[in-house]
């Protein structure tokens, strides 16, 4: 992320400077599976507001096991077309979810496609 900027009366954060199509709030419960596809040609950002989770993802067509990292409140994570990826939440969440498609069902379900990086129940 760019460093925010601060002065008396607080902070300005930055979160991603390009065009985007679709913002959404995504509210998750401690223990849910997400994603778990990939996206042909679209990408998104991630911002976590609250909680925490687990973010597994690899090149699609890997067979190689996925990388994992913590993704925390205040963090931001990019995850580019191509790139399978899953998120599973370590406690009740709160993220932005901001992408360069439209998310109109039409438009989503032509670009991914779905796998399992991360079985439900693991």
């Amino acid at each position: 992320m760019i460093p925010p900027y601060a002065d008396s009366r607080g902070s300005l954060q930055t979160l991603i400077n390009c065009e985007i199509r679709n913002v959404a709030l995504i509210k998750s419960k401690k223990g849910s599976v997400r994603s778990n596809h990939y996206h042909k040609t679209d990408w998104h950002y991630m911002y976590m507001l609250s909680g925490s989770a687990d973010y597994y993802y690899r090149p699609t067509g890997s067979d190689e096991p996925p990388d994992k990292l913590l993704f925390n409140a205040g963090e931001l994570l990019y995850t580019g077309p191509m790139e399978d990826h899953a998120t599973v939440f370590l406690e009740d969440s709160v993220l932005l979810a901001m992408s360069g498609h439209p998310r109109d069902q039409e438009t989503y379900e032509s670009d991914v496609v779905r796998v399992e990086l991360v079985a439900p129940n693991d």
